[in-house]
């Protein structure tokens, strides 16, 4: 099992977001026959089985064993991943994109961008998973309180400033063999902690 799928068919996108078929594979990170799973979110088996067989026609679930159990074969399930995020490859035609509306103080923009990033990322990791190699990636995340807005205009220019001067000591155009990076740095207001935050 995958830590993380990037899902970027948009058949398996929507089969995805029932809320049923969420629920039963956040109920699928162990393995799980329809009888047992049936119990647990009070629908009947036929019907689990139905959704299951929905997941497992679009790669988010997979068979781990099949036993006989009486006059029945009992297949057991199991997500082909931990967690699930989908690309905004899925909804390519309405998908956000950064150049439509290029202001940098935009939230509107930084979202464009944020779904370009993960849309970019994903089709990176599957990728990487099909050539069975391992992705490179550098990111940090951290806080910071500001006191003043005069504050925070004071930190983006000093941070855009210090960016600048890294990547004019490290950007070799001439580099034979060299792999160009894309480089993203954002600011926006923290949402507040709450206690259904802190548990993911």
């Amino acid at each position: 099992m995958k830590d993380v799928a990037v899902i970027e068919d948009p058949a398996a996108a929507e089969a995805s977001l029932d809320p049923m078929r969420a629920r039963l594979l956040a109920e699928l990170t162990e393995p799980n026959s329809a009888t047992m799973l049936a119990a647990k979110v009070g629908l009947p088996r036929q019907k689990v089985n139905y959704h299951l067989k929905t997941l497992e026609r679009h790669g988010l679930v997979e068979l781990v064993e099949e036993r006989r159990k009486g006059n029945v074969n009992e297949r057991v399930m199991r997500a082909t991943a931990a967690s699930f995020v989908i690309s905004p490859a899925a909804l390519a035609s309405v998908a956000p994109d950064p150049s439509r509306s290029p202001d940098r103080l935009s939230a509107r923009w930084l979202l464009a961008l944020a779904a370009q990033l993960v849309r970019d990322v994903g089709t990176l990791i599957v990728g990487a998973s099909q050539a069975r190699k391992k992705l490179a990636t550098f990111a940090i995340d951290g806080r910071v309180r500001f006191a003043s807005a005069a504050d925070r205009a004071a930190f983006a220019e000093e941070l855009s400033a210090a960016v600048a001067a890294l990547v004019t000591k490290y950007h070799d155009d001439s580099a034979e063999g060299g792999r160009e990076h894309r480089l993203v740095v954002a600011v926006h207001p923290a949402v507040p902690r709450t206690a259904d935050t802190e548990e993911r």
